[in-house]
């Protein structure tokens, strides 16, 4: 499907948000434009509230989406109204369709969204909550945003939403927070249900739901802290995990930045590209890692970090790399004295990107010292001591040494 066309002169399409109190939510501009529109598009929950004022033709959304996405796109330049879920441009088709469409074809009129709407019913300030869309998406999601005194309004997929999250929180150690069910805000089935994860009981959820949480810690609650280099036994691992202090030393080295893609090669328990997802919401990784047992210990790192879609790619650098997409940035941990990975790596990086590798063998402490004389860049040593018994006494224990290169392609 082509990208954004030319201008055709005029708003030919309309995208106005619908609540389920219908039309008496609507102003008299949105009731004159559906009711004067050849063509309205829609789900069927939207066309039969706005069915009163309707006289086009009903156009159910398609599956694939893609479908009708053309199908507006064929009426280029005559009327069209799009009916949409309170705000169309949060999570909303609005944001689908302004890919295609120009910005000065396109007239909206939004409606209250469900996150301001539950937040008007608690008497909660949206500005001091979190908002999280899981409808469509992974429950997990909601993991990083679980700390003692927090507020968070999820919008869910269907009516099984509401007890998959109180399933998680209660697993997660966070069973006693306050979960507010709230069903088909705005209409005239509007209701509201409060309880705790660990009592979790509701039946008969509307569809059409969103949950308040006030989040409560238990004793052993899976608390993730907002800094780089979060303890070891967080990760499930086989002993192949870049330790804390490393970790966090080699995050900021990475120093990610808004939507950058990390190519995360020799991933063991994937701690590093978990902890890059965890730094911003817009951040992706791509984890390379040739056992299968690993990989799959990644995924489930991975979900339990609440970084479920970071991508995985089974198999040997560097053939495993041909055809990822181009990286801003690349970590090589292990196997990157293999030969042609450190090649590979540096031809696919960005330009402007930052390579960052670390060395706790003599194999690869060559390669990083060959590659610091022929290209430049930053050699630190790192040297962790940890204290330990000895005897009856204690003393510091040294971890093995690591050399860490880092280096911005030009």
């Amino acid at each position: 499907m082509s990208d954004l066309s030319p201008p055709s002169g005029q708003r030919w399409l309309t995208i106005i948000g619908i609540g389920e109190d219908g039309p008496a939510g609507l102003g008299e501009e949105a009731k004159r434009l559906i009711a004067a529109a050849p063509a309205v598009f829609g789900g069927a929950r939207h066309h039969a509230l706005a069915a009163s004022l309707i006289s086009g033709k009903k156009l159910p959304w398609q599956s694939p989406f893609e479908r009708s996405v053309e199908a507006i796109l064929e009426r280029r330049g005559t009327p069209v109204v799009v009916l949409a879920s309170g705000d169309p441009f949060l999570y909303g088709v609005g944001a689908t369709l302004s890919r295609y469409v120009a910005e000065e074809e396109m007239h909206t009129i939004p409606a209250p969204s469900a996150f301001s709407l539950a937040a008007s019913h608690l008497g909660w300030p949206l500005q001091d909550a979190t908002t999280i869309s899981l409808h469509g998406r992974p429950i997990e999601l909601i993991r990083p945003h679980l700390h003692p005194g927090r507020r968070i309004i999820a919008l869910t997929s269907d009516e099984k939403g509401p007890g998959e999250l109180a399933a998680l929180l209660a697993a997660a150690g966070f069973g006693q927070s306050q979960l507010t069910v709230l069903e088909a805000l705005g209409g005239p089935r509007e209701r509201q249900r409060r309880t705790i994860p660990t009592a979790f009981d509701l039946v008969d959820i509307d569809p059409l739901n969103v949950c308040a949480l006030e989040i409560s810690a238990g004793e052993g609650a899976r608390i993730l802290p907002f800094v780089a280099g979060l303890e070891d036994d967080l990760f499930e691992h086989d002993g192949q995990i870049t330790k804390r202090e490393i970790r966090a030393m080699t995050l900021s080295a990475l120093a990610p930045r808004h939507g950058e893609l990390l190519w995360d090669i020799g991933a063991g328990s994937g701690s590093i590209g978990i902890e890059w997802m965890l730094a911003d919401p817009s951040l992706k990784t791509i984890a390379v890692e040739q056992s299968p047992e690993r990989a799959a210990r990644v995924a489930r790192n991975a979900s339990a970090f609440g970084v479920p879609h970071l991508a995985i790619v089974e198999g040997s650098a560097p053939d495993a790399l041909h055809g990822l997409p181009e990286p801003d940035a690349v970590f090589l941990g292990g196997g990157g004295s293999e030969p042609g990975v450190m090649d590979a790596a540096i031809a696919a990086l960005k330009r402007g990107g930052r390579l960052v590798a670390n060395a706790v063998t003599l194999e690869m402490e060559a390669v990083l010292l060959s590659e610091h004389a022929k290209r430049g860049g930053s050699l630190t040593r790192i040297e962790i001591s940890r204290a330990g018994p000895v005897g009856r006494m204690g003393g510091w224990r040294p971890a093995m040494p690591v050399m860490q290169w880092r280096w911005t392609k030009g």
